[in-house]
């Protein structure tokens, strides 16, 4: 089974930074529910702009992450997340070559 990585880097208001990280840390549990779809995640700031998070996250297997983006809506944090996150700069699925 080859694990997914999922890179998603958004803008956050530093003033919001803070829920932010705690409405993605409740995200995460919340996606491991059922089953533990997700091995391991991070969150990360950019170092030449603080206004700049990222996650990190490695997921079971491609499967796991269509499932959980049909089930997005559903999960209790994902809307104020949403409503707090600025731009989307980046999302994108990655493979081991």
């Amino acid at each position: 089974m080859t694990h997914c990585s999922e890179f998603a880097v958004f803008t956050v208001e530093k003033e919001k930074q803070a829920r932010v990280i705690e409405l993605s840390e409740q995200l995460f549990c919340e996606m491991n529910s059922e089953r533990k779809v997700l091995i391991s995640h991070e969150i990360l700031r950019k170092t030449d702009n603080n206004a700049e998070l990222c996650w990190h996250l490695v997921w079971l297997d491609e499967q796991a992450v269509k499932e959980n983006a049909q089930r997005w809506s559903s999960f209790p944090s994902s809307a104020e997340l949403e409503s707090l996150v600025g731009e989307r700069l980046y999302y994108g699925h990655f493979l081991k070559v």
